[in-house]
């Protein structure tokens, strides 16, 4: 666990700068998610009006992790925008690196599934996840997630390598 005190709350417009960075530094990393870092070029208003979608939809949130140095971390929760799938939604959650393995993650799902809880709208929380991100798979598991299934070689990297995404869900 990190030793400084951890605030969650939820995302600011005025947070687009500091999340925006955290998600490129993520994307060029080049390991954990599908856009690769030549083609992640999101500005940071394009960042503003994005968060702003967000909050001011029922479906949808998106909360922050914040130190007294500032945002280390965020998750959002998006709705498809279809009536027959208006009980789902999926996670992403990125951590800037220096800052994983200390809990922040785990408070940041466990915000995300307590929002859920109390939205009469949510009943399931699905993500997809790199078979090969074991670490967050276990932090998944921990939470109470479960795989409901797998898309195999769905991503092919750059060597040449495929990974699988696995299907991940919680009902609320």
């Amino acid at each position: 666990m990190f030793k400084e005190n951890i605030v969650v709350r939820t995302a600011k417009v005025e947070d687009a700068l500091r999340t925006l960075q955290i998600q490129r530094e993520v994307v060029a990393e080049g390991i954990y998610l599908t856009t690769s870092a030549e083609e992640f070029d999101k500005t940071v208003d394009q960042q503003r009006d994005w968060i702003n979608k967000v909050l001011h939809n029922d479906y949808e949130t998106m909360l922050v992790a914040e130190t007294s140095k500032g945002i280390v971390g965020w998750i959002v929760f998006l709705a498809p925008n279809r009536i027959r799938l208006s009980h789902t939604g999926s996670i992403g959650m990125m951590i800037e690196k220096k800052y994983r393995n200390s809990g922040i993650g785990k408070l940041l799902i466990k915000g995300i599934l307590d929002w859920a809880e109390i939205n009469p709208l949510i009943e399931k929380v699905s993500l997809g996840v790199f078979s090969t991100n074991e670490r967050a798979i276990a932090l998944y598991e921990k939470m109470g997630f479960t795989e409901e299934g797998r898309k195999v070689k769905e991503f092919k990297m750059e060597n040449g390598s495929y990974i699988d995404d696995v299907l991940m869900c919680k009902f609320v």
